[in-house]
Parts: structure tokens; sequence; C-alpha cells
């Protein structure tokens, strides 16, 4: 299972034309940013479409497979979680911190980090810009695993930049997915 889920953060291609940054990564941790912009698009609505994970989640980085089975309960305890069958799933992380339209944070290790002896904060910030909105994500990670965390923070950056992406695509074209190139032949 351990190389299966491995192998689905490794095969992410999601680029992004959001700034993206492995602020810094040592042995112990790694902290990541992404920085996206929603031209048109008020706070309010950028926090209801981060809380409706499922419409623009990648559904190759769940477990289940399907992103529909993804929630995400914007307020103090709630849950970042998957649904896998009747009675089975995973909290992926708790919400620690909610200032609606400003800020969700959670703690939580996700994917393969959870086995290890890890913990992340995850924080989303939503702030008015030029008309719309700026969204800058962090994941700061700490802990130990099978391998230094450095070698786990490019992984993690390319996975969770790939979602932040999406986000953006979500918000601004109302689909996360990326346009295919009109001269690409079949």
């Amino acid at each position: 299972m351990r190389k299966k889920v491995l192998a689905i953060v490794v095969a992410l291609a999601g680029t992004s034309s959001a700034q993206a940054e492995i602020l810094s990564a040592a042995a112990n941790g790694f902290n990541i940013r992404h920085v996206v912009e929603a031209p048109n698009v008020a706070p309010p609505v950028v926090w209801a479409a981060l809380a409706d994970v499922a419409k623009w989640w990648d559904p190759d980085h769940t477990y289940s497979g399907d992103a529909n089975n993804l929630r995400l309960d914007p307020y103090v305890q709630g849950c970042f979680c998957e649904k896998l069958s009747l009675y089975a799933g995973i909290e992926h992380a708790r919400v620690v911190y909610a200032q609606p339209a400003k800020t969700l944070r959670l703690s939580g290790a996700l994917g393969p980090l959870q086995e290890f002896g890890i913990n992340g904060s995850m924080t989303w910030q939503i702030e008015a810009a030029g008309g719309g909105s700026r969204i800058t994500f962090t994941y700061n990670v700490g802990g130990f695993a099978d391998r230094p965390l450095a070698d786990w923070a490019p992984i993690v950056d390319e996975v969770l930049g790939g979602q932040v992406a999406r986000l953006g695509r979500y918000l601004t074209a109302g689909s996360p997915e990326e346009k295919a190139s009109e001269d690409a032949t079949p």
C-alpha cells in the first residue's frame, strides 16, 4: 500500500502558474509555499470553494480514487477526511484555526507522511487583491521519517502545488482541469 501511495504522489505532474517555493528543507522538516491569484473572485467565494474540496482536489491523490469521498469542514475541530467504505476512512488533517474568508489552518501529516512521527501545519491565507483574491498556501512539516524530510519536500511540494493550481483553475475557469492545447493533435 505504501508503494502504491508513493507512486501516486510521485506521478502527479500538476503544473501551476502560481508562485511556488520550498522555503526550507532539512533532515527534520520542511516548509513550502504556493501563491495563486484569483482575479475577480472575492474572498468569501474562495472560502466556499476551498471548503468544497471534492470539486477541485485531484482524485489521483486520494486513497479511494474519488475526490467525491473527500470533505473539508471549515470550522475548528472540522475534519479534512475521506470516506473509504462503510466505517472505513482516513483523517488527512484537523482544522485548528478558522477565520472565514481569511484563514483556514489544519494540522496533520498528509498521505504517506502519516505513517511516520510527523506533524504538519497547513495554512490557506486568503486576502483581497486587485479586485479579486490572493491565496497563499503554506505547509510546514516536522518530525521523524524513514529518510530525511528534505528528501520528501520536493515530492510533497509537487503534489500540493498541483492541488493549489487546481483550486486556482476551479476559481477562475470553473474547472480544476488544465485546458488541452488547441494545436495538440489527437
